[in-house]
């Protein structure tokens, strides 16, 4: 029986080719969105899970009193040592790193700079990485010993089977050093391990291995990343006694007070990392997908139930052929349901086809479905018949319920009462529309603004080379010499040395107070690290005061060239009063004076309103130093990146040459967003695709089913404008309700978005209001396409058929 039913529903799609298509069509793109950004979902919810006892795997992180003092991310670094070593009844293994960035050389070959963990030799048992050479329990025991993946032994040696090669390092003491290899690590999946910054790690060597940062064990150090693994049944509230007693007994005077640590879940961690910036991708990502997913369900069920409605007097044939009601029923179930069937088989295809280009908008691998979850064939099954079920089952009920006088008669008066439900399904369908296009629209002016906003400088043309972190006072000078020679290059405006730009490097905290108030008051500043060209070189405004002029000794120690937000941080009223005045810091006895203002910049994010901003000479105090920002003063980029390179390698012929321009580090600094942006301009093409798709169905249903009124029409003298608008009419009450539905919310829903940000665009109404009009155009040019074909039509011939 069931055999037949679909016989009978291939011979009844096959006969109605067009609206088939269009129907399939519809419902496997939104299908295909769907699977793709759940193929993304599940894997970001499966980060970290994989590790080996990931259920009991925790990251201690930190509330610090005084936020300079350390990251809320890391802690101090013996803490989680001492829990393994003093409470093994509740801590089972820890593991305790640090990022650093060092060259990578093989013999003469010289590799760009790469990203290095130094941890403790646990990693490799407590994680369960899964190794192709070596003893995962010895492997990180040497001083001198280094664990690489596979990726990075292929790049350094052409192969894998690596164990016993050396690589040499260089450290941060000015020298270089070499490692021998004795471990290579499989691919390894994204996690908070090796992946902690969005950054992958293919290095890994000892704590305390390289020379220049032998200190990061002990109390001082505040910002080592720390996991500890639990015993089976011990939970998180276990530890925060002993923790708290680890402080009392082992913690300096100045810790005490000031740290409060606290556990999180590792496979919870990476989804809140960076202000939960991958949840709330989760969510608005799912949100999109439901909405698109949606849409398309809507056009089926729409178009199926109109296309159903015009087979009545079939349905009447049959039940006076003996049909009952049910068999009806299950008909046209079985129909609705191949229909899903069809539409999900090409969903799938799709997917294979827009999976790397899918991986370009999110930023991540998508997986073929079936290496998401062994449980994909089950869920896409049962999400095909579920929309076949309800797509079917409402019209079927309908028409089967009919007494079949009315249905041979053609009597379409049960069926009229359907209307209001479908124009409601419409309605619907509309109002997600405008929604996605309305908040693809505002991420896209957001987008818009990172990148136009006067952030207090000038990123244009500044080309930002990682430099040898060689952090003596020899080290400066050395990379001074190497300043001063690149800025001689005729292709060269300005060159400064800094410790933190757009791309990141090493940055901290300090707190600053007045000299005669009470270090109560102080107040928290960033501090960059730079030399006497740096105003220049990013043509930062000064306000008050001078900027430093000199590489003297007097012009750099105990100086401070502040912005005006640390300025009215310290309660001076303007710049001017601040100039000559001296300030205090915590470990530092002598006052330090201020020397001039800046206007306010930030290398951060819009989200972070700009930060009190300290700026010490590099000389001055730590020698601290990642980058030089260089200047270029011509338009042939290509052609002075390649003298820069050519004298730099001159230089310093160890080093490799590895750049980034300003505006591609703040595309990097704004990744997730742009993604954003990608994936919410897809998501309105495929809303206004599938609102097309719709609109072709229900007209193409429409005019089929009107013939002999259009007909009669034209002959009493309706015009073709007339009968096109006509049609236009049964769509414009549609898209007025949703219009006033979707607008409230979109402006509610991205006003909630845009608050995350610090600094954002403004809501526009007129944005919303020029998006209703242009989704109103598309809608009247779509169905006007499908009509005038049909108001053209002779009428004379329309009233002899049927």
């Amino acid at each position: 029986m069931i055999r037949s039913y679909i016989n009978l529903a291939i011979r009844h799609l096959a006969k109605r080719k067009f609206l088939s298509a269009v129907n399939i069509l519809g419902l496997a793109v939104g299908m295909t969105f769907t699977w793709l950004i759940a193929s993304f979902v599940v894997s970001e919810l499966l980060v970290n899970n994989t590790l080996r006892h990931a259920a009991n795997q925790y990251i201690i992180r930190s509330k610090w009193a005084q936020p300079s003092m350390g990251f809320e991310d890391a802690t101090v670094a013996p803490l989680g040592k001492l829990l393994k070593d003093e409470y093994p009844a509740l801590v089972a293994n820890y593991y305790r790193f640090d990022v650093a960035t060092t060259a990578v050389s093989v013999g003469d070959e010289h590799f760009v700079r790469e990203v290095v963990e130094v941890g403790d030799p646990t990693m490799l048992t407590m994680y369960g990485f899964p190794l192709l050479y070596g003893d995962e329990k010895t492997a990180l025991k040497g001083p001198n010993s280094v664990v690489i993946t596979e990726e990075n032994a292929v790049k350094y040696f052409g192969k894998t089977d690596v164990l016993g090669r050396v690589l040499r390092l260089s450290n941060y003491a000015g020298g270089e050093q070499d490692f021998t290899v004795t471990g290579v690590l499989k691919s390894l999946p994204q996690n908070s391990v090796t992946y902690l910054w969005d950054q992958p790690v293919h290095i890994f060597v000892p704590l305390n291995s390289l020379q220049g940062r032998t200190d990061m064990d002990g109390w001082e150090t505040h910002n080592m990343v720390t996991c500890v693994e639990l015993q089976d049944g011990v939970t998180e509230s276990d530890l925060a006694k002993p923790i708290q007693q680890l402080l009392a007994t082992h913690a300096p005077t100045d810790i005490k007070g000031q740290l409060q640590p606290y556990l999180t879940p590792l496979p919870d961690y990476y989804r809140q990392f960076n202000k939960g910036i991958v949840q709330k991708t989760i969510y608005t990502l799912s949100g999109i997908a439901l909405f698109v997913l949606f849409m398309a369900v809507v056009n089926f069920v729409n178009i199926t139930i109109v296309s159903s409605s015009a087979r009545i007097r079939e349905i009447g044939v049959r039940k006076a052929l003996g049909s009952q009601q049910a068999q009806v029923v299950v008909q046209l179930l079985v129909e609705s349901t191949v229909l899903t069937a069809l539409a999900t088989i090409t969903s799938l295809l799709l997917y294979e086809a827009f999976r790397a280009s899918f991986a370009d908008v999110v930023g991540k691998k998508i997986d073929p479905l079936w290496a998401t979850s062994p449980y994909f064939l089950i869920v896409v099954t049962l999400i095909s018949l579920f929309i076949g079920l309800v797509a079917g089952t409402y019209p079927a009920v309908k028409l089967s319920a009919l007494p079949y006088v009315d249905s041979l008669r053609g009597k379409l008066k049960s069926v009229k009462e359907g209307v209001l439900f479908r124009r409601l399904l419409v309605t619907a369908q509309f109002s997600v529309a405008l929604l996605v296009f309305c908040g693809a629209v505002v991420i896209a002016q957001q987008v818009a603004y990172f990148f136009s906003k006067d952030m207090g400088y000038r990123k244009e043309s500044v080309l930002l080379v990682s430099i040898p972190r060689d952090w003596s006072p020899q080290g400066v000078v050395k990379m001074e010499r190497v300043r001063d020679e690149l800025a001689r290059l005729p292709e060269v405006g300005a060159v400064s040395i800094t410790s933190s730009t757009l791309k990141g490097g090493t940055g901290y905290d300090i707190n600053l107070y007045s000299v005669g108030r009470d270090s109560t008051e102080s107040i928290t500043a960033s501090v960059l690290q730079t030399d006497e060209y740096f105003a220049q070189t990013y043509q930062i405004p000064l306000v008050a005061g001078r900027f430093f002029q000199s590489s003297s000794k007097a012009d750099q120690e105990d100086k401070l060239v502040l912005n005006e937000t640390a300025i009215r941080s310290l309660g001076y009223k303007t710049a001017e009063a601040a100039i000559g005045k001296q300030l205090y810091t915590y470990g530092y006895d002598k006052p330090i004076t201020i020397l001039g203002v800046t206007k306010d910049f930030s290398f951060r994010s819009l989200k972070e309103k700009t930060p009190p901003t300290a700026i010490s000479h590099v000389k001055g105090a730590g020698n601290l130093f990642s980058y030089m920002s260089i200047k270029l003063n011509v338009n042939d980029v290509t052609q002075a990146t390649a003298a820069i390179e050519r004298r730099f390698h001159q230089l310093l012929p160890d080093a490799p040459f590895e750049y980034y321009f300003a505006d591609q580090a703040l595309q990097q600094l704004y990744l997730a967003e742009l993604q954003l942006k990608e994936a919410a301009q897809t998501a309105t093409f495929l809303s206004l695709f599938i609102v097309l798709i719709g609109i072709v169905g229900l007209v193409s249903l429409s005019v089929a089913r009107r013939t002999k009124e259009l007909a009669i029409r034209k002959v009493l003298g309706a015009s073709v404008s007339r009968i096109i608008g006509l049609f236009i009419g049964e769509f414009f009450l549609a898209f007025v309700v949703a219009a006033l539905f979707a607008f409230p919310i979109a402006f509610l829903l991205m006003r909630t978005w845009l608050q995350t940000f610090a600094y954002h665009v403004d809501i526009s109404w007129v944005s919303f209001v020029s998006i209703g009009l242009l989704f109103l155009l598309f809608v009247c040019f779509v169905v006007s396409l499908q009509t005038v074909r049909a108001a053209l039509m002779n009428p004379v011939k329309s009233l002899r058929t049927d």
